[in-house]
């Protein structure tokens, strides 16, 4: 039954985002159905509906005769908070819930429904900037504490500097570069991101670690130099195989001797019958990707051994945005 009725949890959720609910319950602030009509605008029934919803889903929580935030909300799901997570379930709700709706389709054709590669160079060309913002501030808000766990998973501790192939907003670098004093970064993406990028990292008051470098990975002949460990997060999950070892060549020969490169990602099991979040997210690369899957670890090892690294590894950790990293070392 929790299949079936899944979504209700989600779009519960997703309303009580879209009205700004835990951030008006910041501090430890509760609120009354009767206060919540007034404040959300709603009658008293979807008030009291919402607020109870929100209770059972562990995000509110009773004081008095009214609600607050649970220690999970206040953390990840008030604007302006290091971890705000709302921007990932925000981008869900818009972007993904409605194309999933037609996912048949998706398996029936093998293409993507949330854009037309005949018409789009990409997922992200002629789309909504105010999606596109959506996007990123998903994207930064799975990231940054997904390199927290990360950080604590692998020591770089006797590394200099770190390259983000595809960094997006910058969350891998500037979580590294908080938790590793010794570590500067330089994030790799397309112009209009380099952009956003600077203002996160301007943001965060890491400008004299890490830099924004315009660039392409998939069609620059190779990747800047100057690293000796280089990462893609969340990346290689949205091509094929054939992309993913030509970028794994391109890594090998940007790193000097003794260089790292680590793929974190949602890996699946050698057997590919789970875990769940890695092969559920292999289906919203069907949707949203023309040629992405998640992988397993064994697959990357293979495609690292191929690229000539050596000493590859997998450690696991917890983490929104992946389970675990897969290492190696170029001789």
């Amino acid at each position: 039954m929790d299949l079936v009725t899944g979504f209700w949890s989600f779009k519960t959720f997703a309303a009580a985002v879209e009205l700004d609910l835990f951030s008006r319950l910041a501090d430890g602030r509760a609120l009354t159905v009767a206060e919540a009509e007034q404040e959300l605008g709603l009658p008293e029934r979807p008030a009291d509906l919402l607020l109870t919803a929100c209770a059972s889903l562990g995000l509110l929580e009773r004081a008095g005769d009214g609600y607050r935030n649970s220690a999970l909300a206040e953390e990840f799901l008030v604007r302006g908070r290091p971890y705000y997570f709302g921007g990932q379930v925000s981008y869900c709700d818009q972007r993904t819930y409605l194309p999933w709706h037609r996912v048949g389709e998706a398996l029936r054709t093998d293409r993507p429904l949330t854009w037309d590669p005949a018409t789009q160079e990409s997922m992200f060309t002629t789309a909504d900037p105010q999606l596109l913002a959506t996007f990123w501030e998903a994207m930064y808000s799975t990231s940054i504490f997904t390199a927290r766990a990360l950080a604590g998973a692998v020591d770089l501790g006797a590394h200099r500097r770190l390259l983000d192939v595809g960094g997006g907003s910058g969350a891998y670098p500037i979580e590294l570069c908080r938790l590793n004093p010794g570590l500067t970064a330089t994030v790799l993406d397309l112009p209009h991101v380099c952009e956003i990028a600077a203002g996160k990292i301007e943001l965060a008051g890491l400008g004299d670690r890490i830099t924004a470098t315009p660039g392409n990975f998939l069609t620059d002949a190779a990747l800047p130099g100057g690293h000796d460990v280089l990462l893609f997060s969340m990346i290689l999950h949205d091509w094929d195989e054939p992309t993913n070892r030509e970028l794994l060549a391109k890594a090998y020969a940007a790193l000097p001797a003794g260089g790292l490169v680590i793929i974190s990602e949602l890996l699946l099991d050698a057997d590919r019958t789970g875990p769940a979040p890695a092969a559920l997210m292999g289906m919203n690369m069907l949707v949203e990707t023309v040629g992405g899957r998640n992988y397993s670890d064994a697959e990357y090892a293979g495609w690292l051994t191929g690229a000539g690294f050596t000493q590859i590894r997998t450690v696991r950790f917890d983490a929104p945005g992946a389970n675990g990293v897969v290492l190696g070392i170029k001789q």
